[in-house]
């Protein structure tokens, strides 16, 4: 998680609770760095700043696909923890 000094504490403490919840419910928290995970291209990889011309679009400049923003981010967050889970498991 990407978190300035003043709030590293608090994501802490809020990692730590939803890792609890989720091994009571039999699942794992991977945590993953989010940093450009809104302004990778999900298609083709580009990484730009261009890649959203909004706070709610995503284009990217390199293939032309388009989504959400929100969709983008959410789908390389997924895969950088499955990523991350087959890594460990390796």
């Amino acid at each position: 998680m990407t978190c300035t000094d003043g709030d590293f504490g608090t994501h802490r403490v809020f990692l730590t609770i939803l890792t609890s919840k989720a091994e009571s419910a039999g699942r794992t928290v991977i945590a993953v760095d989010p940093r450009n995970t809104s302004r990778t291209c999900p298609s083709c990889g580009h990484v730009a700043a261009e890649n959203r011309p909004s706070q709610e679009t995503f284009h990217c400049a390199a293939c032309g696909h388009t989504a959400h923003a929100d969709t983008v981010g959410a789908i390389n967050v997924l895969r950088a923890g499955l990523v991350r889970r087959n890594a460990r498991q390796g």
